[in-house]
């Protein structure tokens, strides 16, 4: 939450700053690809590494706007055992995969019908695994020179198996909005939220993040991730939360 009220902060510091060309890929007909990693490895005391990464292909067509997204994050400690020894153990560990069709009704961002798979992979999770079909309709319903803010809604369906081995399914509706704030010539602010209703959970997800360019293909990205589902196992938190900074390539 101390994270969200940090970003919020400096995105409204830089609310009216003036906007340039955007910091997105600008290939309207076509791939737009972009690929974040990022790092962190201890020694001494503390030793231990984690890794997050993300790879988000676009595709833009006449009629189509198609969408494809990997990303991965895990995080190895090192402990010590019972009799003394030391060994490295796997604390986190997530893989998640999607892919999104939708056909334009119209000839810009004003309407589109689209159907999206999911799937979570996460080791230490509430849910080991966690994936979604759906369809819906999405629209953006706010454009200026300095924002954005697109909306999807539309039923689904879920399966999660949850760490106790319990399978869980049923059908969902689902709310998206994604919001990007122009701030200045080369500072980029982006709120995405999608929240899934299913008959006996809510399953959200969230990420804040500003963006800063470095030059025309290189980002610097800061960001705070929450996971949240409202019933979990006794042994389980409801929310998980991932702050990362990471640089981002677009081709």
């Amino acid at each position: 939450m101390k994270s969200v009220l940090i970003l919020s902060a400096l995105a409204l510091a830089g609310g009216h700053a003036a906007a340039a060309e955007s910091l997105d890929p600008v290939n309207p007909s076509g791939w737009n690809t972009s690929a974040e990693l990022g790092a962190i490895s201890t020694s001494g005391n503390t030793v231990g590494t984690s890794v997050t990464g993300k790879i988000d292909a676009k595709q833009e067509t006449a009629k189509w706007s198609n969408e494809y997204i990997l990303a991965g994050y895990f995080k190895d400690e090192e402990v010590t055992d019972d009799d003394g020894s030391r060994l490295r153990e796997r604390s986190a560990q997530r893989y998640s995969a999607s892919a999104k069709a939708g056909y334009k009704l119209l000839d810009d961002d004003h309407g589109k019908l689209f159907a999206l798979a999911t799937h979570v992979d996460d080791r230490f999770g509430a849910y080991t695994r966690y994936s979604t079909i759906g369809v819906g309709y999405g629209t953006q319903t706010y454009q200026s020179d300095t924002h954005t803010l697109d909306v999807e809604i539309g039923p689904g369906y879920f399966r999660g198996v949850r760490s106790e081995g319990i399978v869980e399914n049923g059908m969902t509706i689902r709310g998206a909005a994604a919001l990007k704030w122009k701030l200045s010539e080369n500072a980029q602010f982006r709120q995405n939220l999608s929240v899934e209703r299913g008959t006996s959970n809510m399953h959200s997800i969230s990420e804040t993040a500003i963006l800063t360019k470095i030059n025309s293909t290189m980002q610097m990205k800061a960001a705070f991730n929450v996971r949240n589902d409202t019933v979990v196992p006794a042994d389980k938190k409801n929310t998980d939360t991932q702050t990362s900074v990471t640089l981002v390539y677009s081709f």
